[in-house]
């Protein structure tokens, strides 16, 4: 587990390194085919992994990670997160988790985000927004 630890350790250190300029940094600690998924994404390869990168960067204002905790398991490291954007000139916050795997080389083969798009972005949008609440209200207890 203490090698697993050191492996999410990495990869936490290249996320807080990480610029529009400096995604090279996953260079070393991602496997070249590294799978990454989110509510809009599904990916393969270490240049679709940063070209993910580059739009978050040329497409929101101020984007930036906080890892609120984290944990290993005997197969993957787990991250919960604050991820903090301006979007049209509106402050916004999305919390969430990632499930990172790894290779036996110690490189991430996998960073899976789990977190509501519904409820922390598609119901922010005008219209939309009213639909899925609609819809989240419809299915409440």
């Amino acid at each position: 587990m203490t090698d697993m630890r050191a492996h999410l350790d990495a990869y936490l250190a290249a996320f807080e390194a990480m610029g529009p300029d400096r995604l090279d940094v996953f260079d070393t600690v991602c496997d070249p085919d590294i799978r990454f998924v989110d509510p809009f994404n599904d990916v393969h390869g270490l240049d679709r992994f940063k070209a993910v990168f580059r739009h978050m960067y040329a497409s929101l204002g101020q984007p930036r990670f906080t890892v609120r905790d984290s944990a290993v398991g005997e197969r993957a490291g787990y991250i919960r997160w604050h991820f903090d954007f301006v979007l049209n000139g509106r402050a916004m916050t999305i919390d969430g988790m990632s499930e990172v795997g790894f290779g036996p080389d110690g490189r991430v083969t996998a960073h899976i985000d789990h977190w509501d798009a519904g409820g922390q972005v598609y119901a922010r949008v005008p219209v939309l927004g009213a639909l899925v609440r609609w819809v989240r209200g419809k299915l409440a207890v």
